[in-house]
């Protein structure tokens, strides 16, 4: 399959084209091995597979589009009737995109019949549940070839986050599985799906025929067919965590750092770190172009090889002399390491020689041209640092709230008098909850899906309650597309959108009518790539007026402009490309701005230079809130978060926020680098095989609040960080809640500290800050069964009922 690399060359090259590669004919199936309802389902007749590019970089998307045949369009809208409501929910039905991850597992299968298949795991499905797309019988063997390769180029781009051409065959081979035999889509003596068009209805009637357990006598009851696999107990391993094989060491071109230490590992049963090896030789070398390695060798043995990249997740402690690190294998395994070294002066060595080693592979820049106080708040951002104006030790320790235990996710309108096949979970055009916005004036939040929005109430007895649902997001020309990002706006009257296909252009939905009223064309030239509003709490105001940002411009947009509302004398443009990434504002105004090189700008009013540059740790800043004080600004990387005080406390500006005046020369901001332990990491990817990565975080926020949590999330785990205990230096700031999907985003109640609102794909969910655990082996592990509420019960989360499906304004 490798030989075909130059072929994929020319493919990538048009970057203009947003298809990479097609195969213009085939059907889709989805094959559900282990299913009750049946054991596969045609999805699509007539469709086409492509790869497409998305709009940030190194991410793409398998794509299976809809082919209709001349009229069919029409008759199946004929068809549809009374189901039309539900089909407006499905507006593009016709579609279904896949991110191009490893997670997958895409591979492809030449059949000894000649079928050529395409197999790939339906993530949000049950275990052994696939997609396969079987390709028409005039398609060549070398198109699925070429195909299943760019398949693997992108999700190698995804994986490492740079272009694949310089990737060797064998860092290419961890993204095959064509080892996983794909099952035949239609089994002889299996009951499939009728693949005949049909509404519907008649489709759900076809479900629902199928043999009950009183027929059958073996079948799970129809109240327990989607739920009999995951209540069962995990089984417990106590098998001692044991050591995976030492990788090969590059050859070094030269040695950063080479200090004796003790070795020890996480062992994931008995939750601790045992000692492997007390005398192991730990080196840090560079092996290549930006390119470093740590290799840890024993007198007998080589017990760590492994590339020094960000995914190491390193944290130094110098009370206790150690290094603690993660080590993932290729089979999505994690390992916490431990290196306890004899003194302060030794670690100090080792930490310089690993610092720099990171930081040079993520900046592409020689540490030795780095200024000595930006050195010194990269060395600080990674220790175990107890900040300054931390509470006094003795203080009150913050009240926990006791609330009744209630892991379950349930349907907000599950009741007695209420069938559970009407509890829609999953929609047919396989969109998932992808964002939400959550109300400052009105107690409401909107749940971003596809090209759809849910409305949800705020109860007084903070629950969720369905309100309705805004169906079809479109242009004012009627051009449907699925909003990019979000924002309230006008007193949470209005809701600015983002249109990915239209870079130039913003769009105001009036909430009143649930319809899109204006586009706004910001500028011919420069794009809108993120926009944040006015002031931390403008969107309760009538202000019009907000901040726009693309890849290196910062400025001020005004929709009351005619023509262009980006206005000309608020502009702030840089030669350099500085690749901003996210903005935040303060109650007065004052607006930070971070990057995808890691750094972050504090500016106090548009249109001049920043008074404060932080310089980048590595990483891309994905997400950026600042307290409404200004005092805190908080910015989100892919494995940490990073929280920084931007009050200086010392020289001639003394007092003053880095937004108001520079700070002096001798006194950077104080960084402190909020991460998870690595062993909590360790069992994190150990329980889901999924690598960390974190959700924008965000502050809990309030007219008259302080700020005093933080909230974020990753996989199917919320984690929420105590200001009063990160400030302290504590060793334990963070408490966890782990649900059975992947939490997809998430943010405080407005005015509430106590209250967390949380979208997961098909279920959106209020939960109380009550209910989160310290991480624990068993807090970690134990995911919450998918239950029902009872009637009459506390209900937190809310899913949409047939019932409860509107086309229709407020």
């Amino acid at each position: 399959m490798f030989m075909l690399r130059n072929v994929t060359k020319y493919l990538f090259g048009d970057a203009s084209k947003e298809s990479i590669i097609e195969i213009p004919q085939g059907q889709l199936y989805l094959v559900r091995p282990r299913s009750p309802k049946g054991y596969s389902e045609l999805i699509f007749k007539d469709a086409a597979a492509s790869i497409r590019r998305t709009g940030q970089e190194f991410q793409y998307q398998l794509v299976i589009q809809r082919v209709y045949e001349e009229g069919e369009a029409e008759l199946l809208a004929d068809e549809d009737g009374e189901d039309a409501a539900e089909n407006a929910l499905s507006s593009d039905r016709d579609e279904k995109t896949f991110l191009l991850d490893q997670g997958l597992h895409f591979r492809s299968e030449i059949r000894e019949g000649g079928e050529k298949v395409f197999g790939w795991r339906d993530l949000s499905g049950d275990a052994g549940d696939l997609y396969e797309f079987v390709c028409d019988s005039s398609t060549q063997p070398t198109e699925v070839t070429t195909f299943e390769l760019v398949a693997v180029q992108c999700q190698y781009e995804r994986k490492y986050r740079k272009s694949h051409d310089g990737a060797r065959e064998k860092d290419l081979e961890q993204f095959n599985f064509t080892a996983q035999p794909i099952p035949s889509a239609s089994p002889i003596a299996t009951p499939i799906v009728s693949p005949t068009v049909g509404s519907s209805s008649q489709r759900q009637r076809a479900l629902q025929e199928r043999p009950t357990e009183q027929q059958q006598g073996n079948m799970p009851s129809k109240a327990n067919t989607s739920r009999s696999l995951t209540t069962k107990p995990p089984i417990k391993d106590d098998t001692p965590t044991r050591a995976p094989p030492a990788a090969a060491l590059p050859v070094a071109t030269e040695i950063l750092a080479k200090e004796n230490a003790e070795l020890h590992l996480f062992d994931f049963p008995s939750g601790t770190f045992i000692v492997q090896d007390d005398a192991v030789s730990a080196t840090v070398s560079e092996v290549g172009t930006w390119q470093y390695w740590l290799q840890i060798s024993g007198k007998d043995k080589e017990w760590l090889g492994r590339p020094i990249v960000e995914d190491i997740n390193p944290v130094f402690n110098f009370e206790y002399l150690s290094f603690i690190f993660n080590h993932y294998t290729s089979d999505g395994s994690a390992y916490s390491w431990l290196l306890r070294f004899k003194d302060q002066d030794t670690l100090q060595r080792f930490q310089s020689g690993h610092m720099q080693a990171l930081w040079e592979h993520l900046n592409k820049t020689k540490w030795a041209k780095t200024k000595d106080d930006d050195q010194q708040y990269v060395l600080d951002a990674f220790q175990d640092l107890a900040m300054e104006d931390a509470p006094a030790e003795g203080e009150e320790e913050e009240e926990i709230e006791e609330v009744e235990e209630d892991d379950g996710q349930h349907s907000e309108h599950y009741d007695s008098d209420e069938s559970e096949d009407d509890v829609v979970t999953r929609d047919d055009d396989g969109n998932v909850n992808s964002q939400l916005a959550v109300g400052y004036k009105h107690g409401r939040t909107f749940v971003v899906r596809g090209s759809k929005i849910g409305v949800f109430k705020h109860t007084d007895n903070n629950n969720l309650e369905f309100s309705t649902s805004i169906a079809k997001v479109a242009t004012p020309k009627g051009k449907l597309f699925s909003p990019k990002k979000v924002m309230l706006h006008a007193e949470d009257a209005n809701m600015i959108l983002q249109n990915d296909n239209d870079p130039h252009s913003l769009y105001r939905m009036d909430l009143e009518t649930g319809k899109v009223v204006d586009e706004w064309k910001v500028h011919d030239d420069i794009p809108v790539n993120t926009f944040a509003p006015e002031k931390k709490f403008s969107q309760m105001t009538s202000e019009q007026t907000f901040l726009g940002l693309s890849r290196n411009a910062l400025y001020r947009i005004d929709p009351r402009l005619s023509g262009n509302k980006l206005i000309d004398s608020e502009l702030k443009q840089y030669v350099s490309k500085n690749d901003f990434s996210a903005a935040a504002t303060t109650e007065k105004g004052y607006i930070a701005v971070a990057s995808n090189k890691g750094d972050i700008r504090m500016f106090d009013r548009l249109g001049i230079n920043a008074k404060t540059h932080i310089p980048a740790l590595g990483e891309p800043i994905i997400g950026l809130d600042v307290s409404a004080d200004g005092r805190w600004v908080l910015a989100t990387c892919r494995t940490y978060l990073l929280l920084i005080d931007a009050l200086q406390k010392e020289g001639k500006n003394e007092g003053k926020l880095g937004f108001e005046k520079a700070f002096g020369k001798d006194s950077k901001p104080q960084p402190r680098r909020l991460g998870l332990q690595p062993s909590h990491v360790a069992q994190f990817q150990h329980e889901t095989k999924s690598a960390l990565s974190f959700t924008p975080a965000r502050f809990n926020t309030g007219v008259d609040d302080k700020e005093t949590s933080i909230i974020t999330a990753t996989g199917p785990f919320i984690v929420t960080w105590s200001m009063k205990k990160v400030l302290a230096g504590r060793k334990d700031p963070y408490t966890i809640k782990r649900y059975s999907e992947e939490v997809k985003a998430d943010d405080f109640k407005f005015g509430s500290d106590k209250n967390v609102i949380v979208a997961l794909p098909n279920e959106v969910d209020m939960v109380r800050k009550g209910q989160f655990k310290k991480p624990t082996r068993e807090s970690i592990a134990s995911a919450p069964p998918r239950t029902p509420a009872a009637r009459g019960s506390a209900r937190h989360s809310s899913r949409l009922g047939r019932n409860e499906i509107v086309d229709s304004p407020y």
